[in-house]
């Protein structure tokens, strides 16, 4: 029983020297591998290492795969960083600073290809979780910004998953939260390139979101222009034109100017000021949008006139009168028109003087209202020269 107790310990002792002579051996070549500066060939002997190694129990495997999804080596590709990082995360025992590495990489893949993108949501909630975590522990207190642009890293990829995955409402809610981090205006960018595409798809409850995230980093036309197209469209008019004033103060447009009078039509009945500021409007785009040159030009005239209802009814009144000056005429020339003065009759030329007085009575009647809807005219024409000076038309 003791010579095979003696066996045993010999047997023991034999193979744990064999064991830390491997081991040793291990960390040896995985030593020389991390310490290797060009990436390429680093990658190539982590990745030899790992042929030899991977799955037999060596303690640095967890980290020559997180190494393998983290470090930027010539050819690597997403395929790779998923498979060594989702490797290096089954195998555990990461600090959170590489953990938070791979994590943040595997989802950026997943995302890149456009697969997974339930997994690469939940891999940022894992990254954003952990990193809250650590900047929380009191021996990160110097590192709060790196674990804070960490975050809005996660933030940042998390909402790129939630747009490919059509969560509009996530996705905006997560941009929300990388650039206000962050504070990167490509953030923005990307937040104003996905509100002109819900707005290409009439989608524009979701639209207005992006562009009002936009906006305040973003002040420029173009945002404006689209925020006030998509209220428009959406139906908050009074919004909409707040926007589109702001648009027209920045760059004066013909489109912008008739959607302004669009808006401010409706306004103008009864209300004289509005109907002036509809007019002016629709006299700018009269000059500047030849695509609503005819119909901008028929607005302003229609609120013009609508203006002046004196103007309309007097057109009624002159077609009356103008009847009745020709009947008269008619009825003058018919009696009196071939005969001499001195062949009339007492009673004859006492008619005659009549119809004369009548026809004199009316012509000067219409001479008058002419010359009153003239001053609406040329008022009219004022309106027109002013806007056409205003704009620098010649």
């Amino acid at each position: 029983m003791k010579k095979s107790a003696l066996i045993i310990l010999i047997l023991l002792f034999f193979v744990g020297s064999q064991l830390s002579a491997q081991n040793s051996g291990a960390n040896d070549e995985y030593i020389k591998a991390m310490t290797t500066k060009d990436l390429g060939q680093k990658a190539q002997l982590l990745k030899q290492w790992l042929t030899k190694y991977s799955g037999k129990g060596q303690q640095y495997e967890n980290f020559a795969n997180a190494a393998l999804c983290i470090d930027n080596y010539p050819g690597k590709t997403p395929d790779n960083m998923i498979k060594y990082g989702e490797k290096a995360l089954s195998l555990g025992g990461l600090d959170d600073l590489t953990k938070s590495q791979v994590l943040l990489n595997v989802a950026a893949a997943y995302v890149h290809k456009g697969t997974n993108l339930s997994t690469a949501k939940n891999r940022t909630n894992q990254l954003i979780q952990t990193a809250k975590a650590a900047k929380a522990k009191p021996s990160e207190a110097d590192n709060a910004k790196v674990w804070n642009r960490m975050i809005g890293a996660g933030y940042l990829i998390q909402a790129q998953a939630l747009e490919k995955n059509r969560d509009t409402k996530g996705a905006l809610s997560a941009y929300s939260n990388s650039y206000n981090i962050l504070k990167d205006k490509q953030i923005i960018a990307s937040v104003a390139k996905l509100g002109k595409t819900l707005y290409e798809a009439k989608a524009y409850a979701d639209a207005e979101k992006a562009f009002k995230l936009a906006l305040p980093v973003m002040n420029d036309y173009g945002i404006i222009t689209l925020l006030a197209k998509t209220l428009h469209r959406g139906g908050k008019k009074t919004e909409a034109l707040k926007f589109y004033k702001q648009s027209y103060n920045q760059k004066k447009t013909g489109e912008i100017a008739y959607n302004i009078g669009v808006l401010l039509a409706p306004q103008a009945n009864g209300n004289s000021n509005k109907a002036d500021e509809a007019i002016d409007y629709f006299l700018a785009a009269s000059y500047l949008s030849p695509a609503n040159t005819k119909k901008a030009m028929e607005y302003a005239q229609g609120l013009y006139f609508a203006k002046n209802p004196q103007y309309n009814e007097n057109i009624k009144i002159l077609q009356t009168k103008s009847k009745n000056l020709e009947n008269l005429t008619n009825t003058f020339n018919n009696k009196f028109g071939d005969k001499d003065e001195e062949d009339l009759t007492d009673a004859e030329k006492k008619e005659m003087d009549q119809i004369l007085a009548q026809i004199d009575s009316l012509q000067k009647e219409i001479e008058k209202i002419q010359a009153t809807q003239k001053t609406v005219l040329d008022n009219f024409e004022q309106l027109l020269a002013k806007k056409k000076t205003e704009l620098g038309i010649k």
